[in-house]
């Protein structure tokens, strides 16, 4: 009996009720932030060599010692240096051989301004910097129904 009653359940129809879903909201929106930061750190070092020398003499009232009127010092070859993985060579005057000056009227006023620039490492620039960028970045989603 019990069998027949299973039979007759499982071959008549069942009505069944479902109840319908309803979201409780109307609309809305989704907000998404994002943030990166990107830190660089830089070294810029400038190395500048000049090559040669420069003697340059100004004055009044003084004229060359040499008999010749010979102002310009003979030059010697420097050896050659690396520095940060630059080779290079110069030539300096012979201190020895710089023009000597005297003064052309005795008991006159007269000036003398000599300067000598030598060959070689006249300067090095470092310059250190740091660069901090930072990227945000928002999403807006916005929906209804």
């Amino acid at each position: 009996m019990t069998r027949l009653f299973w039979l007759v359940l499982l071959a008549l129809p069942i009505r069944t009720l479902a109840t319908p879903v309803v979201p409780q909201f109307r609309s809305g929106s989704s907000t998404m932030s994002s943030t990166s930061q990107s830190v660089i750190n830089e070294t810029i070092t400038s190395y500048q060599y000049n090559s040669g020398y420069s003697y340059t003499a100004s004055g009044h009232n003084i004229e060359s010692a040499d008999v010749d009127g010979y102002i310009n010092a003979s030059t010697v070859a420097g050896e050659t240096q690396t520095l940060g993985g630059v080779q290079f060579s110069w030539t300096s005057p012979s201190l020895e051989a710089v023009p000597r000056w005297k003064i052309k009227e005795a008991g006159q006023s007269f000036s003398l301004v000599e300067s000598l620039q030598g060959a070689g490492l006249a300067n090095v620039t470092t310059i250190n910097r740091t660069i901090t960028t930072t990227t945000t970045t928002e999403t807006t989603s916005v929906f209804g129904q």
